[in-house]
C-alpha cells in the first residue's frame, strides 16, 4: 500500500522536474540499452560480411511490426491506465491492463505463425536480394518466433510505466540487453553460429526480460493483478484500449514500412547501399527510443493530470518535456552528423561505399532530428488525452503521411540522394503540421483552464 501510494503521489503531485526525472530517466536509460543491444547485432554481423549485414538490415521492419502488437495492446491500455488512475478508478484500471496482456499475446502469437509460414516472399518485398536471402532466413526464422516474449515485453513496459514503476522497466529492459551484447559474440564467433547465433543471443535476452516481468507479476509489486478472470472483453474497455492503440500501431507499421521502401529503393543501388542502411536505421533509432524512453514518463504524469483536471500540471509538463526533450536531440543529432563517417566505420572494414552513403545519410538525418522531440512530445501528448485522431494524423506524418509521398518522389528526381534526404524531408514537413496542431490543443486548454 505504502508502494502504491508513492506511485501516486509521484504522478499526481511531485514537482514536474523531479517526476520527469524519476519516471523518465530509468525507461530512457533502459530503452538506450535496448537501442545499443540493436546495434550490437549490426556491429557484431558487420564482420561476417555485407550478405549477413543486408540480411539483419530486411529482418528489422518484420521486427517493429511485431513490436507494434505489443504496442497496439500495451500503449494502448498505458493511455487509458493513467487517466484511469487519476480519477481513482482502480477497478477498471485492473480490468483494463488484463485484457490487455492475454490479448496482446494471443494476437501475436498468430501474427507470428503467419509470418513464418510466409517468409520467404515477406523477406523478398522488404528488400532482400538473392545474395542476401539465405542469410535473412537464417536469422528472421528464429528472430521473430521468439519475438512472441518481445510482445509481452513490450505491453509490459507500458502498462507498468503508466503506474509509474519506471525502475522496474529500466531492469527488465537492461539484463536483456546487456545478455544480448555478452552473448553475441560468443555465439556468432566462438560457436561459429554466423547469423542464426545473432538472433539467437536475441531470442534468449527477450526471455530474461520476459521473466524480470513474470517475478513483478508474481511477487505482487504491482497495482494491476494481471489475473485472467479480470480479462474483460467488453465493448467499452475494447474500445478505450483500441481507440490510442490502433493509432500507436499505425504509427509503427508505417515505421516498418518506410524501412521497407528505403530498403527496397536502396537495393537497385547494389549490396553496399542496402547495407548501408543497416547501420543508418539503427544509428537513428537509438535516439528516437530515448526520446520514447523520456516521454514513457512524461506520458502517465500527462495523462494522470488530465484525468484529475490538473491543467496547470498539464502545461508543465508539456514545456518541460519539450525542452528536456528538444536539447537531447540537438546534441544526439549534432553528433550523428559531425562523427558520420566514424561512427559508420564501425559496421564495416572494407566496404568504403557502404560507408560513403551511410555517412552521407547520417549527416542528414542528424540534423533534421533535432526536430524530433519537440513532434514527438505532441504525438504522445495528444493519445494521452484520449484524442486517437488527433494523436493517429500527428503519428502518422513522420513515418506516413508525409514519408510516403517523399520516398516516392525524390528518388526519381535524384537517385540515391534522394533516398537519403526522403526521411530529413518528412520530419520538416512533420514539424509543420506539428506547429498548428500545437497551438489549436493550447488554446482548447487555455479555455478549460479558465
Amino acid at each position: 500500500m505504502k508502494e502504491h501510494n508513492s506511485k501516486m503521489a509521484l504522478l499526481g503531485s511531485a514537482p514536474i522536474p523531479k517526476a520527469l526525472l524519476a519516471l523518465g530517466l530509468p525507461t530512457m536509460a533502459g530503452m538506450l540499452i535496448n537501442a545499443l543491444y540493436n546495434l550490437a547485432d549490426t556491429y557484431f554481423v558487420g564482420g561476417l560480411g555485407t550478405g549477413p549485414m543486408g540480411a539483419v538490415t530486411v529482418a528489422f521492419p518484420l521486427g517493429q511490426v511485431v513490436v507494434g502488437l505489443g504496442l497496439l495492446f500495451g500503449n494502448g491500455a498505458a493511455a487509458c491506465l493513467s487517466r484511469l488512475l487519476g480519477r481513482g478508478d482502480g477497478e477498471t484500471a485492473g480490468k483494463v491492463a488484463s485484457t490487455a496482456l492475454y490479448s496482446s499475446v494471443f494476437i501475436g502469437a498468430l501474427v507470428i505463425l503467419c509470418s513464418v509460414l510466409f517468409l520467404e516472399p515477406i523477406l523478398k518485398q522488404l528488400g532482400a536480394l538473392d545474395s542476401v536471402m539465405p542469410y535473412a532466413l537464417a536469422y528472421t526464422r528464429i528472430y521473430i518466433l521468439f519475438s512472441i516474449f518481445n510482445v509481452f515485453n513490450v505491453t509490459m513496459n507500458n502498462i507498468v510505466s503508466s503506474e509509474g514503476a519506471a525502475k522496474t522497466a529500466m531492469c527488465a529492459l537492461m539484463a536483456g540487453a546487456v545478455l544480448n551484447v555478452a552473448l553475441d559474440p560468443i555465439f556468432i564467433y566462438t560457436l561459429g553460429l554466423g547469423v542464426s547465433g545473432a538472433a539467437a543471443a536475441t531470442a534468449l535476452s527477450q526471455i530474461v526480460s520476459t521473466l524480470i516481468y513474470l517475478g513483478y507479476i508474481f511477487m505482487k509489486k504491482s497495482v494491476f493483478s494481471f489475473s485472467i478472470r479480470e480479462c474483460c472483453f467488453s465493448r467499452e474497455i475494447l474500445s478505450e484500449i483500441l481507440k490510442i492503440g490502433i493509432p500507436t500501431l499505425v504509427f509503427q507499421l508505417l515505421t516498418s514500412l518506410s524501412m521497407g521502401m528505403i530498403n527496397d529503393a536502396a537495393k537497385e543501388y547494389g549490396a553496399s547501399a542496402l547495407a548501408a542502411m543497416g547501420p543508418l536505421t539503427k544509428i537513428m533509432s537509438m535516439g528516437t527510443l530515448v526520446v520514447f524512453g523520456f516521454l514513457k514518463g512524461f506520458q502517465p504524469i500527462a495523462g494522470f493530470s488530465y484525468g484529475a483536471g490538473k491543467f496547470d500540471r498539464l502545461h508543465e509538463a508539456i514545456k518541460t518535456a519539450i525542452l528536456w526533450s528538444t536539447l537531447f536531440c540537438v546534441a544526439f543529432g549534432l553528433t550523428a552528423a559531425i562523427f558520420a563517417t566514424p561512427i559508420l566505420s564501425l559496421f564495416t572494414k572494407n566496404d568504403m561505399e557502404m560507408i560513403r552513403i551511410g555517412a552521407a545519410g547520417l549527416r542528414l538525418s542528424g540534423l533534421s532530428f533535432m526536430l524530433f522531440g519537440f513532434y514527438t512530445v505532441y504525438s504522445f501528448l495528444f493519445l494521452v488525452m484520449g484524442r486517437a485522431k488527433e494523436g493517429c494524423i500527428l503519428g502518422a506524418c513522420r513515418q506516413g503521411i508525409c514519408f510516403i509521398p517523399v520516398i516516392l518522389i525524390l528518388p526519381a528526381l535524384w537517385g540515391l540522394n534522394g533516398i537519403l534526404c526522403a526521411q530529413p524531408v518528412a520530419d520538416v514537413l512533420s514539424a509543420v503540421v506539428t506547429v498548428f496542431m500545437a497551438f489549436r490543443v493550447h488554446k482548447e486548454l487555455a479555455l478549460v483552464r479558465d
